[in-house]
């Protein structure tokens, strides 16, 4: 039933968004681990309190975690947890609020447990497939689940609000979407989707990876939505490659027939590899 382990990685995120907290509240400094991939003290130390309360707890699963921990080819690969410590560093930057702890479990490759928090805000969504998606807020339980709405005219795309590329220009053109809400982590996007405000999100590009889909794939799966790649296909975890080499696609479930032939135009257009793999 899963539901120790929604348990415990939600107490693990509120404790890393604390952690988060008391860095943001000073003037931390920032470094550069790739082009265009700031990193901060947060991040390490989020990354160390997770993978270190995990592995405590959860001794024979397998752990990947985005700064510095990776068990991707041990055998232990029929539970593994996907860790995102602070997901939404731009947003941490530019202490606009917008970022998250993400924590996912993918059994036998399909993620099936999510945790996004967001420590500004206090809001904690969780969700394991074929049981239930929440939000915990104010003190309130809420079940998630997404919209109906099958008009993409009428459709509400979430956005990202530090880096929205040509190819999204041309993705609300050819559907004709008139209605765009910007926002930071990806986790957080997904969570618009579950409660409601948002309809759907694309990313055709390869600058994501397992971490940053695990957990939102189950929270939006949960609430009856669909989490794929931009072909429409759904991820599998426990490759070799971490990159989601074929983009995100994440809809309610009336959209996705709709939405996935234009997706998968735009991210080959974009340049990448709409092969299966």
């Amino acid at each position: 039933m899963l539901e120790r382990e929604l348990r415990e990685a939600a107490q693990a995120a509120r404790d890393a968004g604390q952690i988060l907290l008391d860095v943001y509240a000073t003037d931390f400094s920032v470094t550069l681990k790739g082009v265009a991939d700031p990193v901060t003290r947060a991040d390490e130390l989020s990354n160390a309190l997770l993978v270190e309360r995990l592995r405590s707890l959860f001794p024979n699963d397998a752990i990947v975690a985005e700064e510095g921990h990776d068990d991707r080819d041990t055998a232990r690969r029929s539970r593994c947890w996907y860790v995102d410590p602070l997901d939404g560093t731009k947003e941490f930057i530019a202490k606009n609020g917008e970022f998250s702890v993400m924590i996912g479990l993918a059994i036998e490759g399909v993620a099936m447990l999510g945790v996004v928090y967001q420590p500004t805000a206090d809001k904690l969504y969780t969700g394991i497939v074929g049981q239930r998606a929440s939000l915990e807020h104010a003190g309130r339980t809420e079940e998630l689940r997404v919209s109906e709405r099958a008009d993409p005219a009428e459709a509400r795309l979430v956005v990202s609000r530090s880096h929205r590329g040509k190819s999204i220009d041309t993705f609300v053109e050819r559907l004709g979407i008139c209605h765009e809400e910007p926002s930071g982590s990806v986790g957080l996007k997904i969570g618009l989707l579950a409660e409601k405000q948002a309809d759907l999100y694309v990313h055709p590009s390869d600058r994501s990876s397992a971490w940053d889909a695990c957990a939102p794939d189950a929270i939006l799966r949960a609430a009856g939505g669909r989490f794929t790649d931009c072909t429409g296909a759904p991820f599998r975890y426990g490759l070799t490659e971490l990159r989601n080499t074929r983009g995100i696609l994440a809809t309610n479930a009336a959209l996705f027939e709709l939405v996935v032939p234009v997706a998968r135009d735009v991210a080959r257009e974009a340049g990448l590899p709409m092969t299966e793999v």
